[in-house]
């Protein structure tokens, strides 16, 4: 059996997609450094990899989970220049034993992101 899991506190799917989906882990859609707030993008790849995370939180917290349960982590990179500068705010958002994590860099993202992030998360 599977259930979406939705927040407020996380943009609006700009798809035809769940935010996240419970189906004995949670699966949390990717997100990008939008404001929820506001709709708009925030500026710079910090930033965004921040947002990103708060945005994925968000989700987790409506399904009574947090960050320290995701147990593997998506990144898209548009640029893996930008590596060192996303690596260390992402390192700021979770603690040992940090998920498992595959980082790619991507031609394009939704709405001109910088990055974008997805999770799986156990109870």
């Amino acid at each position: 059996m599977k259930a979406a899991v939705n927040s407020k506190l996380a943009p609006t799917p700009i798809g035809p997609y769940s935010q996240g989906v419970e189906a004995g882990a949670v699966y949390c859609s990717g997100q990008i450094g939008l404001d929820p707030s506001t709709g708009n993008l925030v500026e710079g790849i910090v930033a965004q990899t921040s947002r990103a995370l708060s945005n994925l939180d968000a989700v987790l917290s409506a399904a009574g989970l947090r960050l320290n349960h995701v147990v593997r982590t998506t990144v898209f990179m548009v640029d893996l220049a930008e590596f060192a500068q996303m690596n260390e705010e992402y390192g700021k958002h979770f603690s040992p034993p940090f998920p498992a994590r595959s980082t790619v860099q991507v031609a394009a993202l939704p709405k001109g992101a910088r990055v974008e992030i997805d999770a799986v998360a156990v109870r």
